[in-house]
């Protein structure tokens, strides 16, 4: 048997690796060739894009909030103000066990229930903010117990922050407001005003009164600052600075002592005050009692103060000037009668005979007169004087509903004065369309007759009375009210006056006008409403009582005090000017339930005129009410 014996063919086994050597060498190539082809994709197509990435790595842009601007009074008084602290803060997303971290700090330094508690409430209603305060206004030896405890908390840290200030607190709660986080619906808004790049780093904006309505102007510029950062995110060195501009200084025409010595006054009595300076329109005191403490809201507020606050009998979150709306009572009687001079539906010497009421013809219902038994034959001077009920019945029935809107509309009853703070309310000045519109009923005859005495569906604010006295007291020239007297511009260093602005000039006849100024003079004197806060006055000042009815009484009953619980009680009013020859303040008095305008409001509003004209310190009211209704 012969066997073939295969010999090894090194030729063909040494062209077989060369074939795969070359295929492994195309392929190392290729992948080389891929290598190269992304380096020139990276390196030089995709340079400059990288570039930006690898410098926002290593180069953070950090906000810096800029200085609140601060408010002051006419006379530089500070009214806001900041003032560093120390905070202690938490990132939420960065602490894995938040209230077991929280319950270890405890034992570091103080958490307080409260401070839980504001703390939550940041979390729901700031979800986009990384930072949150869990402690605030740490002392010096709390922030070196959690230094030397830094380690164990991770996602904490210590920042000074500015913190604003209110150093009067409740006494200008309602004109100053005050500032508050920012949630997320204050973030939406500022986007949509492409405002939010200012903000970015601030947490606060301010949320009611002066804070609110000059935001723009007391938020100042936010600065930036470039940081080289590390790997691990550290500050390195600081590459670049652009630094923030202050927010803008505020002077208010406000007088901080008038507006003590206002508050004085009130004593224990619930209320409004509102003075102005009938010749510019600027706002002198600004009164809403009782008042709250700002200083609580800046970070929020705790919900036991909350509730103290929000479920208080007093209200003291109303700003009764600004929003507070009551039947003006017989201080609308002044407008009614240079109603009745203007329309020629009556003279200086038309007189009615005052028999106690007023009834419409065919109807045996009674518009009773604040004194029983009336008041006699009464012409217009006396009817001011004496604040005669019947005469302005009878004169409304003969103006109708719809003259008194279209005539007194004019001096802003039923409208908002435009004053330069924010929620301000319209009031009431109804006419036939309005019932119609509001009611869908028609306009009756007996509905004018309330009307014509500041009653009825007749509702106005403070403001609104201030506003309408200072046409009185300025012969028809209405000027714009406004609290701010001054801008301080801290980016370009000017100091900005704001000038008063004429809104219009009633035509008005000047002899129709000086009737109704000379009546109010004597209702001051003896003989008139408001004689006993008159007395012994060193000026001449004119003023009109009023009372407002909180409850109806039944025909035949007579209005007593001590029988109608405390807070169906009659409000008290009073308006007035002085010096009644050149007026230099306006002012109106709102007592609720004080009774009678001229027992109460009134001596309220002669210790305001005193002091403001003679520099005499008044001396509280005592917290008497009135057993009778008198206007």
């Amino acid at each position: 048997m012969n066997y073939v014996v295969e010999l090894r063919n090194h030729l063909r086994e040494l062209r077989d690796f060369h074939i795969r050597l070359a295929i492994a060498a195309g392929f190392v190539v290729l992948l080389f060739c891929l290598l190269l082809a992304r380096f020139f994709y990276l390196q030089v197509l995709r340079s400059e894009h990288y570039t930006t990435l690898a410098e926002a790595n290593r180069i953070a842009i950090m906000p810096i909030v800029p200085n609140r601007g601060l408010i002051f009074d006419r006379n530089g008084e500070i009214l806001a103000q900041n003032h560093t602290t120390y905070a202690l803060e938490i990132v939420p997303n960065q602490v894995p066990n938040l209230e077991a971290t929280i319950d270890e700090l405890a034992t570091v330094i103080e958490i307080s229930p409260e401070d839980r508690r504001r703390f939550n409430k940041l979390r729901r209603e700031s979800t986009r903010f990384s930072s949150l305060p869990i402690r605030l206004r740490l002392s010096d030896i709390e922030v070196a117990s959690f230094a030397a405890n830094r380690y164990r908390f991770p996602g904490m840290e210590i920042k000074a922050r500015l913190l604003r200030h209110y150093p009067h607190a409740e006494l200008l709660s309602h004109v100053i407001g005050y500032i508050g986080r920012i949630s997320d619906k204050d973030l939406e808004q500022l986007e949509n005003n492409n405002a939010l790049e200012n903000y970015r780093g601030s947490l606060h904006i301010g949320r009611i009164g002066l804070e609110q309505s000059y935001e723009k102007e007391l938020h100042g510029i936010t600065g930036f600052e470039q940081v080289e950062t590390d790997a691990a995110g550290r500050h390195v060195r600081t590459l670049s600075r652009t630094p923030p501009v202050a927010g803008n200084d505020l002077t208010l025409s406000l007088d901080l002592k008038l507006q003590q010595a206002a508050e004085s006054a009130f004593g224990d009595y619930r209320g409004a005050l509102v003075a102005m300076d009938p010749k510019t329109g600027e706002i002198l005191a600004f009164v809403s009692k009782p008042g709250f403490d700002p200083n609580l809201f800046i970070d929020g507020i705790d919900h036991v103060n909350w509730r103290l606050l929000n479920e208080s009998i007093d209200k003291p979150l109303n700003n009764r000037a600004l929003r507070g709306v009551y039947p003006p009572g017989s201080t609308f009687k002044p407008f009614m009668a240079l109603a009745g001079l203007e329309l020629g539906k009556r003279t200086a010497d038309y007189a009615i005979n005052d028999p106690g009421y007023f009834s419409l013809p065919g109807s045996s219902h009674r518009f009773r007169d604040w004194r029983p038994n009336g008041h006699g034959r009464v012409n217009l001077h006396k009817s001011l004087v004496i604040s005669c009920d019947t005469y302005y019945y009878t004169l409304a029935n003969d103006l109708g509903i719809n003259n008194i809107f279209s005539f007194i509309g004019q001096f802003g009853f039923g409208k908002k004065t435009e004053i330069d703070i924010p929620g301000e309310v319209t009031g009431l000045l109804p006419s036939s369309d309005w019932k119609k519109k509001r009611f869908n009923q028609n306009w009756f005859p007996g509905d004018t007759i309330s009307v014509g005495i500041g009653q009825g569906y007749n509702l106005a604010t403070p403001v609104q009375l201030t506003f309408a006295t200072m046409l009185l007291a300025n012969n028809g020239i209405a000027y714009r009210p406004h609290f701010v007297k001054q801008v301080q511009d801290n980016k370009l260093g000017h100091l900005y006056e704001n000038k008063p602005s004429q809104m219009y000039t009633l035509n008005l006849k000047k002899e129709n006008v000086a009737r109704v100024r000379n009546a109010l003079v004597d209702v001051t004197r003896p003989g008139g409403t408001a004689a006993k806060a008159g007395a012994n006055a060193a000026y001449t000042f004119a003023g009109k009582t009023g009372t407002s009815q909180v409850i109806n009484i039944k025909q035949g009953e007579r209005y007593v005090a001590s029988k109608i619980q405390e807070r169906h009680r009659d409000h008290a009013l009073f308006i007035a000017y002085a010096p009644a020859e050149d007026p230099q303040i306006a002012l109106t008095v709102l007592v609720e339930n004080g009774g009678s305008g001229g027992s109460t409001a009134a001596p309220i509003a002669r210790q305001v005129l005193d002091y403001f004209l003679l520099g005499k310190t008044p001396e509280p009211m005592p917290a008497e009410k009135a057993n009778t209704r008198s206007h």
